[in-house]
């Protein structure tokens, strides 16, 4: 009950600051998902961002995909959604910066080290944008640690912290760097709730604009009943 007061203050005052400031935005994600079995699972999110404190909407999108657990160390993902960046200074501000669908095919390689669990995740994005077609390739690496008293077959808190740059075939090469810290709270086997700090460095792109952004999201995972235990409380979540 500690922890889970220290994580409702922490809340509360990375809320209270970002209100106060007028250069964090806001970061939200809906995800579900729903696990066939061991191996397979299916997902849907949906992402609304904010460049100052649910202030001057300019970005929203939705995607979904599959992911195959062909390894118990390895998962390859296909997923495709639409991609929408709107001027600054407004709310979804005409006209847009782009206007974008993406397919992304990836693969996240995972391992445990003591408590901690590191995970690499490499994803190639094939992009149809108003500007035209793009290429892009991106590379995350995260560590997180699960902890709490065990129930029903998970750990009710996680912490975690990961980096990820995006590159491009063509120069200048690198666009993006994101850094990412969170804290998850798992209230029962199917949900889980997340609040962090990102910062997100952006290098002469204009499809999303680069500032610091309070993470708040909600993870529901359902079940087939025949499919074994779940591993989210050991996932980065996905961003």
């Amino acid at each position: 009950m500690r922890i889970f007061y220290l994580a409702a203050a922490l809340l509360l005052a990375l809320t209270s600051v970002s209100a106060q400031s007028p250069d964090l935005g806001s970061w939200n994600i809906l995800n579900l998902k729903y696990g066939y079995n061991e191996k397979w699972s299916f997902f849907g999110e949906a992402q609304l961002r904010s460049l100052k404190f649910y202030d001057n909407f300019h970005y929203y999108e939705y995607k979904g995909g599959f992911n195959y657990k062909f390894h118990s160390h390895a998962q390859l993902t296909l997923g495709a959604g639409s991609y929408q960046t709107y001027k600054e200074d407004g709310n979804f501000k005409l006209p847009k910066n782009n206007d974008e669908f993406r397919l992304w095919p990836q693969i996240t390689l995972f391992q445990s080290v003591g408590k901690i669990k590191v995970e690499q995740r490499y994803r190639t994005e094939l992009r149809w944008t108003s500007n035209g077609y793009r290429t892009r390739f991106r590379y995350r690496l995260g560590v997180s640690h699960a902890f709490g008293k065990e129930q029903d077959g998970y750990k009710p808190f996680q912490l975690s912290a990961s980096n990820e740059l995006f590159f491009t075939d063509k120069e200048p090469y690198f666009e993006r760097n994101r850094l990412l810290f969170a804290f998850n709270y798992k209230t029962s086997k199917a949900t889980t709730w997340q609040v962090g700090y990102l910062h997100q460095f952006d290098y002469k792109i204009n499809d999303e604009t680069g500032r610091d952004f309070l993470v708040i999201g909600f993870y529901y995972e359902l079940f087939r009943k025949s499919a074994t235990k779940s591993e989210t409380h050991h996932e980065l979540k996905d961003n």
